[in-house]
């Protein structure tokens, strides 16, 4: 393998790999067949001399890298003989020098399965998305499917980690360092693996804030000899007391981590020299864990009662574990030469756990607990406190559908989302903004254009397509699972029914006005139910879309307020039954019409389509609830009504009595000069018993029209006003109008 490889490795790379590989094949020993060396070694080689192995683009050999990944997991967490395998392959498979199905046929399916799994999360990070967003860190195990994948990554970063102290592009290595203390050792924590996470923590401060850590770590080099002569006399009288109770035991002395002293540092806002638990001692009780609780507080008892213990600091994860299964009594003393020492006290079995099981820490520094996430890490503790021989073995079947029910899905600029599973692009269009998905026409998912149903699946790079002209449809609900998408796409449909009902609502009147057809709401309302029609906006909202015409309409309504013709049809209208005036309208003007053969106590109303005034000739048609309706003779609805239904028609004129007043509306015409607006208000102001009621006034290209609402009690009185603002200077023209 050495000859092969010779050329392409540096000198300082030589001799790592041979390092590497002997440790390895010490570290695995058995578990790695020969045949299994042999394989590995000739892919490598020929991978190598087809220059499939090629250094990335900061100038790292990812042949050096995968042997000290590989070794790292056996020393930290435990060998392996798939994992192995699986981390010297994975850039081969990737490259397309090697098959899955190759690895399989030669390794076995389980070692495939890993190659697998780290080419996902390669792809993953092309994505160039955000380490720092949370839903990286479960889309990283989602693309995983295997925690063993996940355990491969976390080491592989260390691996790097350690490589790219002084590397030329500052860039490069913040990026990275920024990834490990961002996602790779919050992961490390999650799963347990604290010594890694530590390193990968100080690591990473030492390479974004060298001064600090260079600080740091000088002042702790400093006081090396001392603080080891300190942690020696402080252990010593403990040990003693320890050794008198009859109990099995070892004591650990460290400082703490460079990133922790640095974190504690700002946080209690205090140099190096006023960190009160700057040391910590470890006591690992080696007793049966049906004593464990016992013998914890044995020891405790036995520290406090030599040094003055901090009450307000300790920590009982022996009578609550944490709900990672981290079990341990931590407290604070006051030591010699005033100073403070924090002392953990934990059984063999607690103290594995915390170094080197995968234990489940999901709640890891503020990050909510997820139920079954919990569960599923519970469930790989328990597995793993049976021993550490063979932990990944037994871990390598466990599901890790971790996230099943949910999606993570990228934009093109690297930016995550999560929506449930199921969602479409509509959902993401309408996550993203309420505007985006009312435009919404499609996307393109990993450049490829998909309909607005396509279902996301996680990792999927998704550009949302859009339209001016596009507007949220009815049917689109069927497409949607987020209530968000449901509840704004309701709201828009309707919003654009609204606008669509108050265009079709204003278009109807219109033509109900020019054909000077009466009507009013609650007779429509009546008529859009009986039509068949849910609402009146589902009505109007069929009108704007052309489904119904606006002239059938108005005839319809027409035949709808007078009844159908009967067998007495023919009958003269005195067949009626005619609807009696109220006392308030008995009052009013109940002299000034003869209606049939002089009928009195009638209840009557003058047609606003024609707004007749005394002396006008008129005639009455009976309405369906038995009241009368006057009009004009020359009314646009009168021959209409004729001919439909003479037998409704009842004779009327005026009595000749005066004294009510009537609207009427005149439309006047002239030249837009200063005052003539003036002039015509004062000739209707001194107009006996005629009242200005309303005026408008339009003006264009030197020309005004006026319409005037006037109160008048006879046509005669009406057209004599007509002459007089006729012959005023400037008036062109003066007509009575309808409305």
């Amino acid at each position: 393998m050495m000859n092969t490889l010779h050329t392409y490795f540096t000198a300082q790379e030589r001799i790592s790999v041979v390092d590497n590989v002997k440790a390895l094949r010490a570290i695995l020993g058995k578990d790695l067949a020969l045949a299994d060396f042999v394989n590995v070694r000739r892919l490598i080689a020929q991978g190598v001399g087809e220059n499939h192995f090629k250094r990335d683009k900061y100038g790292l050999n990812p042949a050096e890298r995968s042997l000290c990944t590989a070794r790292l997991v056996g020393e930290l967490i435990a060998p392996d003989r798939n994992i192995t395998i699986a981390t010297l392959l994975y850039n081969l498979s990737r490259e397309g020098f090697v098959t899955e199905d190759d690895i399989c046929s030669l390794f076995g399916d389980d070692v495939a399965k890993l190659v697998h799994g780290l080419i996902n999360i390669s792809h993953l990070y092309k994505k160039q998305a955000a380490v720092v967003d949370d839903n990286f860190h479960k889309l990283l195990l989602t693309f995983a499917e295997d925690i063993r994948v996940v355990i491969i990554m976390i080491v592989d970063r260390l691996a790097l980690m350690r490589r790219i102290n002084h590397h030329p592009d500052e860039k490069f290595v913040r990026d990275i360092s920024s990834e490990a203390r961002y996602l790779y050792a919050p992961l490390a924590h999650r799963l347990g693996l604290y010594t890694i996470k530590s390193e990968l923590e100080d690591l990473s401060l030492k390479y974004l804030n060298r001064k600090v850590y260079s600080q740091i770590a000088e002042k702790l080099n400093e006081t090396k000899v001392q603080r080891e002569r300190y942690v020696a006399n402080f252990i010593d009288p403990i040990r003693r007391e320890l050794e008198k109770s009859g109990m099995k035991f070892e004591i650990k002395g460290r400082t703490k981590s460079i990133n922790s002293i640095w974190n504690k540092m700002k946080k209690k806002d205090v140099d190096l020299n006023g960190m009160y638990d700057l040391f910590a001692i470890r006591i690992i009780l080696d007793t049966p864990q049906e004593q464990e609780k016992k013998d914890c507080w044995i020891a405790y008892s036995i520290v406090t009662d030599i040094y003055t213990a901090n009450v307000s600091r300790l920590k009982d994860w022996i009578t609550i574990p944490k709900s990672n299964g981290y079990e341990s009594l931590h407290i604070t003393v006051y030591g010699p030469d005033d100073k403070w020492v924090e002392v953990q006290i934990r059984t063999k079995r607690m103290d594995e756990i915390a170094e080197r099981g995968l234990a489940a820490h999901w709640q890891y520094k503020g990050i909510k607990s997820e139920g079954d996430v919990d569960k599923w890490m519970n469930n790989v503790r328990e597995v793993l406190e049976a021993g550490s021989n063979g932990q990944m073995e037994l871990i390598r079947d466990m599901n890790m559908n971790l996230y099943d029910k949910e999606v993570f899905v990228f934009t093109p600029k690297g930016d995550l989302f999560k929506l449930p599973q199921g969602a479409t692009i509509l959902d993401f269009a309408f996550h993203i903004h309420s505007k985006v998905g009312s435009k919404c026409t499609g996307a393109k998912v990993d450049g490829k254009n998909q309909k607005l149903n396509y279902k996301l699946k996680s990792g999927d790079t998704v550009e949302i397509l859009t339209s001016a002209t596009q507007t949220p449809r009815q049917d689109w609900l069927n497409i949607v699972v987020t209530s968000k998408a449901r509840n704004k796409i309701k709201q828009a449909v309707n919003e654009e029914k609204m606008k669509k009902a108050e265009m079709a609502r204003e278009l109807l009147y219109r033509r109900f006005k020019n054909r000077k057809v009466e009507f009013d709401e609650a007779m429509l309302s009546k008529f859009v139910k009986k039509s068949g029609y849910k609402s009146i906006i589902d009505f109007f909202v069929e009108i704007n879309q052309g489904v119904i015409d606006v002239n059938e309409v108005i005839e319809n309504y027409i035949t709808f307020i007078t009844p159908a013709e009967q067998p007495v049809a023919h009958e003269a209208a005195d067949k009626f039954v005619l609807q009696a005036k109220s006392k308030a309208d008995d009052k009013a003007d109940s002299d000034i019409l003869i209606i049939g053969n002089d009928v009195k106590g009638i209840n009557y109303k003058f047609s606003k389509c024609c707004n007749p005034i005394f002396g006008d000739k008129i005639m009455g048609f009976i309405a369906s609830d038995g009241a009368i309706k006057i009009h004009r003779i020359d009314c646009g609805n009168v021959k209409n009504l004729m001919e439909k239904y003479p037998y409704r028609v009842i004779k009327s004129e005026w009595s000749g009595k005066l004294g009510s007043q009537f609207a009427a509306t005149l439309k006047v015409v002239g030249q837009d000069d200063i005052g003539i607006v003036s002039n015509i208000t004062s000739l209707i102001n001194k107009e006996g018993d005629t009242v200005l009621r309303s005026i408008s006034i339009n003006s264009n290209g030197g020309l005004f029209e006026g319409h005037l609402v006037i109160g008048i009690s006879s046509l005669d009185h009406l057209s004599n006003l007509m002459k007089k603002i006729k012959n005023l200077k400037g008036v062109k023209d003066v007509q009575r109008t309808s409305h």
